[in-house]
């Protein structure tokens, strides 16, 4: 578990904990994730999920794919997760990253608490590589990746559509060594 102030020097400010999750985070994991597909473009799902769903989704991750939550007091109000970016054996030490804050929570910190968390996990468990899919249009997690040491590495165009519109996705790469 890690905590980490906010940013502000305060000491009245609110802490961040991140920490591995566990299964009893899997419903506000949900309730985040679903808010993100119905009100952004940070994921092309479009329908929201269900609590069978997820604990479908949840059962793929662990040690080598983990799932980090972000507590502030005594709320999940993020998280992150590592996933298998192939199931082809060559790309076993290659992760793909997704990370999505509650709305209210967004600005706060709480993004680059989670980033910083999920890279340290990677390493853990002795990845090479990260990717994320970022879709156009979404600055500022262009920016937390960006700010983490990830490199664009290319576009795919209109690849994608939601809200009515075609979205391009940018590919980010981080490499650990």
């Amino acid at each position: 578990m890690h905590q980490m102030n906010n940013g502000n020097n305060d000491p009245s400010d609110e802490i961040i904990i991140t920490r591995p999750s566990q299964v009893s985070d899997l419903l506000a994991i949900t309730e985040i994730y679903n808010e993100a597909i119905e009100t952004t473009i940070a994921t092309f799902d479009t329908v929201p999920k269900t609590m069978d769903e997820q604990k479908e989704w949840y059962t793929q991750h662990g040690t080598m794919y983990p799932i980090i939550v972000a507590i502030l007091e005594d709320q999940v109000v993020g998280w992150a997760s590592l996933s298998r970016w192939s199931d082809r054996c060559a790309y076993s030490d290659t992760a793909e990253l997704s990370l999505y804050v509650k709305h209210e929570h967004r600005g706060k910190g709480v993004g680059r608490r989670l980033m910083e968390a999920i890279i340290e996990a990677g390493d853990d468990a002795n990845l090479h590589t990260l990717l994320a899919r970022i879709a156009d249009g979404n600055e500022v997690s262009v920016h937390i990746h960006e700010v983490a040491g990830f490199r664009h590495i290319g576009v795919m165009r209109e690849v994608g559509s939601k809200f009515g519109r075609l979205l391009d996705v940018y590919l980010m790469q981080y490499i650990y060594r």
